[in-house]
């Protein structure tokens, strides 16, 4: 089912225009504030250890979520992925940031499988940590994330997160926000209009 709607959604976009003609919505300029996105140190897919200031100079999209999430973090990684391609000739692209909640299964070898995916954004660094570290960097999002014991699953249980894409500035200051299940073409038409 889920290679199926990969499937459709990659042909619908090769079949759109390569840049978007869609106007930002108006919220776009006023989704921001001083409260998001404070300072975290967290390990990289290769091994690296990384601050917020290995982001500053570029814009970054960040997503929390885990790697044996079922739907909404595959599908928001190809939705960032799409609206990457969407973008207009010479926009810088931004990179984006998948913090995985799942510190107990999300080795960096594991989220460096994961962020390999077909559809996912060019540009991704997968970033993990402990407990600790993970819950620092989700208060400062104000993205909760709880372990669901709970469920009848084969793995055990599941990560609920935050669905939340927030995009920081150069400066790693929320720019925006987008909500869960947005279409690539308002992200991108969103990205280019701040750019």
């Amino acid at each position: 089912m889920r290679i199926a709607f990969l499937a459709t959604a990659a042909l619908a976009a090769a079949c759109s225009p390569a840049s978007t003609a869609a106007k930002a919505d108006p919220a776009c300029f006023t989704r921001t504030s001083e409260k998001i996105g404070g300072p975290f140190k967290l390990t990289a897919q290769n091994g690296a250890v990384m601050t917020q200031d290995d982001f500053k100079g570029r814009k970054t999209l960040v997503f929390f979520g885990f790697t044996r999430c079922p739907d909404v973090c595959p599908d928001t990684l190809f939705r960032i992925g799409t609206a990457m391609t969407l973008l207009p000739p010479g926009k810088k692209t931004p990179r984006t940031a998948f913090i995985s909640v799942d510190p107990a299964r999300d080795t960096p070898e594991e989220i460096a499988r994961y962020i390999q995916s077909n559809g996912f954004p060019a540009d991704i660094v997968g970033l993990t940590g402990t407990l600790d570290e993970l819950q620092q960097v989700s208060d400062a999002f104000v993205a909760p994330f709880s372990r669901d014991e709970n469920v009848d699953t084969a793995s055990g249980y599941i990560v609920n997160h935050s669905a939340i894409l927030y995009l920081m500035d150069e400066n790693w200051k929320l720019e925006s926000f987008f909500q869960p299940g947005e279409r690539p073409q308002a992200i991108a038409a969103c990205i280019a209009a701040l750019s």
